[in-house]
């Protein structure tokens, strides 16, 4: 859903619908995981300077590889940032991670993107401060208490909304299956399937 905020176009205009460039600004990733990271090398494909906030610090071989500085304090990252993306699992550790009191650090002409799991954000003070222009806009693929979306959201012309299908490919979903059926097949045979969740990594 994107609201634009404009009834019907009525013609080209090179002050309409201006944008800002993403070469050269920097994007904080908050969970650099294997998703995190597959986005930081995409990110440096368009010129992005990659910054992350992560439970443990990655290898020193992969943040060469991306460039990447890590933060200890998300509380300072999350002040310096031109766009924040979240990457993070939903656990009881990181619901409401971004928390109004972390949002409000956020810089007015920041954006925020969130394509892991709404529970991490809160969303109503997300909204009420995309609504009194404290941030400059939103990019969600996922939702707090989903199927809803927050009212004011989808009225905001600063928000693009997804119905949580940022892996809607034929070939992403085919891989998802593929996954499953390798763990249960792994299971079977009596062996350690290579992507279990255990409590403890929760």
């Amino acid at each position: 859903v994107i609201n634009t905020g404009v009834p019907e176009w009525k013609g080209w205009s090179p002050t309409w619908m201006l944008g800002s460039r993403i070469w050269g600004k920097r994007i904080g990733i908050i969970g650099m995981g294997s998703i995190g990271s597959a986005l930081a090398r995409r990110a440096r494909a368009f010129g992005l300077q990659i910054h992350y906030h992560n439970r443990n610090r990655v290898t020193p071989e992969l943040e060469a590889e991306l460039e990447a500085t890590y933060w200890e304090s998300l509380d300072q990252m999350l002040a310096r940032m031109d766009i924040i993306s979240v990457n993070c699992p939903h656990t009881p550790a990181t619901y409401h991670l971004l928390s109004a009191r972390r949002l409000r650090l956020m810089r007015p002409d920041a954006y925020i993107v969130n394509t892991a799991r709404g529970e991490v954000i809160d969303e109503n003070a997300l909204a009420q401060m995309i609504e009194a222009g404290d941030l400059a806009g939103a990019a969600l693929d996922v939702f707090e208490h989903a199927p809803a979306v927050n009212p004011k959201l989808k009225a905001s012309d600063k928000v693009v909304l997804l119905p949580h299908m940022g892996s809607a490919t034929l070939e992403g979903r085919i891989e998802m299956g593929e996954m499953v059926i390798i763990n249960i097949k792994t299971f079977i045979d009596g062996h350690v399937p290579p992507h279990r969740v255990l409590p403890e990594m929760l």
